[in-house]
């Protein structure tokens, strides 16, 4: 069974959906599965969870993301991006380098966002984009976000157009981000390109190539999980304490505990990863069980 995370490059033009299908049959597995959505427009890397893996992809989707992306001042689609309908259009629009800095500048930090219509998000049991291609009026939630940093910003006054790198938190949708800068801007925007260079610890320098990926890649460029996961670890070999653990119940001998602060940990025991535990009160219990302890319980 192979267990753990390779870093794909998903190029534009396919889904991330396309992706995981194509990896599953290479390796012939049915635990599999991505760590955020990127749009078929979108290129960059996508984060791949296999077998066990596939049980931490939550702490994965809560990491920050890097992006590096192009706006086209002066038209709007019913999507954000340029595959979508144009719906509106500012012709009079001109771009003016000094004031974009200006609004750039103060789209850093906590706010709230908007997701857009055309999203995964579910609204009464139904993805957002099916409500939307269905001519369906509804409203989404606005969410908290962070915006790090936007850097590297470069402006093409005669073409309306600005490219840029942005650091954000998870949950953020940068065609929505894309749409409130144009607003501010007094018109409106639309993605031109967007890339998705860092996802946690995976960066676009180590992800490989979608086209060329076959099992012997994968194989030898997966990452362990517990080379992801940057919890301390602990290790408890009794077999007694190990199966209670693994049958979820809460361990409170202070033999095993005392020196534990509280806190989340990789849990070990003869070498093996087999959960992630929390040390809390006076007490320590498994909140994630990976698939290599399946065995532990029942020895």
């Amino acid at each position: 069974m192979i267990n753990g995370v390779i870093n794909i490059y998903k190029p534009q033009n396919i889904t991330s959906n396309y992706v995981v299908i194509r990896i599953k049959k290479l390796l012939n597995i049915k635990k599999i599965g991505h760590t955020g959505t990127l749009d078929p427009l979108a290129c960059g890397v996508l984060p791949i969870c296999i077998g066990s893996a596939t049980k931490i992809s939550e702490y994965l989707l809560n990491k920050d993301k890097v992006y590096s992306v192009k706006i086209k001042f002066g038209i709007l689609t019913d999507t954000y991006d340029c595959e979508g309908n144009i719906t509106k259009m500012d012709l009079e629009f001109i771009l003016d380098k000094n004031k974009l800095l200006n609004v750039l500048n103060g789209f850093i930090g906590e706010q709230e966002q908007v997701p857009p219509n055309y999203s995964a998000l579910k609204v009464n049991g139904k993805r957002a984009y099916e409500l939307a291609r269905g001519g369906i009026e509804f409203e989404l939630k606005s969410r908290k976000i962070v915006v790090y940093f936007i850097n590297s910003v470069v402006v093409n006054e005669e073409n309306n157009e600005c490219s840029f790198t942005i650091k954000c938190s998870k949950g953020t949708y940068i065609r929505s981000l894309c749409r409130d800068i144009a607003k501010a801007m007094g018109t409106y925007g639309t993605i031109t390109f967007l890339e998705r260079v860092e996802s946690g610890d995976f960066k676009k320098d180590t992800a490989l190539d979608f086209e060329t990926i076959d099992s012997k890649k994968i194989r030898d460029n997966l990452i362990l999980i517990d080379d992801i996961i940057d919890y301390p670890k602990i290790e408890i070999n009794d077999p007694d304490i190990i199966k209670l653990l693994m049958n979820g119940v809460s361990v409170k001998n202070p033999k095993y505990i005392h020196k534990i602060a509280e806190g989340i940990y990789l849990l070990y025991t003869k070498g093996n990863l087999i959960g992630i535990c929390e040390r809390k009160m006076v007490s320590l219990r498994v909140i994630k069980f990976l698939s290599q302890g399946n065995s532990y319980a029942n020895n």
